[in-house]
């Protein structure tokens, strides 16, 4: 686990044939009713979800289980500046279910304030312009987060992996092309300069799940 004391993590996404997770405008609604089923399942099984601040920007999403009879993880938001509206799903019920959000030393204290006011869990993860994932995923460990599930954009699901901070990854791909230059593909960022420096990987398993075709691998570097 790349020499650091960290949650296990999982990346789990839904993405068209040719790579997108989302389109030019946003819409991520990709993964079949079989496969959402197969989603909350996953959720089930682990300690918390961790997303991006633009995926909570674009999705306002609600991080919890449908479905199965279990207890909600905690919600992990990596967001530098502290840009979280006070008004998304996950700040209006923090009380309810453990909501943390990462920050840099940069972000405004009054905001920091104001969230945990709500009942958010507010960690200062490192002093440069982005969130130390490395330091991220220690503190999380410290309290209890064995299992996390990643259901990042493009762009932290690239941090996340380039970082080594990736253990397995499951993607349903669904029958369509979406295109798009400007849209949302499973690893945005940077990206690896060659081929022979990207994340390898180890098939582990397939499955089909509605009209889905579910894979699964093990991240080897």
């Amino acid at each position: 686990m790349s020499g650091i004391k960290r949650p296990f993590v999982h990346l789990n996404a839904a993405m068209s044939l040719d790579g997108k997770i989302a389109t030019r405008t946003g819409d991520s609604r990709i993964s079949s009713p079989a496969d959402l089923k197969r989603v909350h399942r996953l959720r089930a099984t682990v300690d918390a979800i961790m997303v991006g601040f633009r995926t909570l920007l674009t999705d306002d999403p609600k991080l919890t289980v449908k479905f199965f009879d279990a207890p909600n993880p905690a919600r992990v938001i990596v967001d530098s500046k502290a840009k979280t509206p006070l008004d998304a799903y996950v700040v209006k019920t923090a009380k309810a279910i453990p909501t943390i959000i990462a920050v840099t030393s940069k972000a405004p204290a009054e905001k920091i304030r104001q969230l945990e006011q709500k009942g958010v869990t507010v960690l200062v993860c490192g002093s440069g312009p982005h969130v130390s994932l490395r330091l991220l995923l220690t503190r999380l460990r410290s309290r209890g987060i064995r299992r996390l599930l990643l259901e990042g954009g493009g762009e932290l699901n690239w941090s996340m992996l380039s970082q080594g901070l990736v253990d397995e990854i499951t993607v349903a791909i669904t029958p369509r092309i979406i295109g798009g230059s400007e849209a949302t593909t499973l690893a945005d960022g940077r990206g690896s300069e060659l081929v022979k420096g990207g994340v390898r990987l180890k098939l582990i398993r397939t499955a089909t799940y509605g009209p889905d075709l579910v894979v699964r691998f093990k991240v080897m570097n």
